[in-house]
């Protein structure tokens, strides 16, 4: 699978870099055929402390899958994000026979 990461505004460091790919390595296990994945990394001027933004999108043979989450760091957000994924490809592999 090939990682693309678009930091905006900020670099991202390799460490982040490297947390966010480990993560993203796991969603093979459920489905080997992931295409691509793209990484947007944001942080949203809000008041709020939840203000880091994961988007993630993977592209398969049969469509695109995307993700946004929210949370106090990228970490955070990244698993969320991954953790969602794992849940659709789930559902999509049992429904549609993804």
């Amino acid at each position: 699978m090939v990682v693309q990461f678009h930091a905006v505004n900020f670099k991202a460091d390799a460490k982040l870099k490297t947390f966010i790919d480990k993560r993203l390595e796991k969603l093979e296990r459920f489905y080997g055929r992931i295409l691509e994945a793209e990484v947007f990394l944001k942080v949203e001027n809000t008041k709020q402390k939840s203000n880091k933004l994961t988007e993630i999108k993977l592209v398969v043979p049969k469509g695109k899958l995307l993700v946004r989450k929210f949370a106090k760091t990228f970490e955070q957000s990244a698993d969320q994000g991954v953790h969602a994924l794992e849940r659709m490809v789930k559902k999509k592999k049992q429904i549609r026979g993804f």
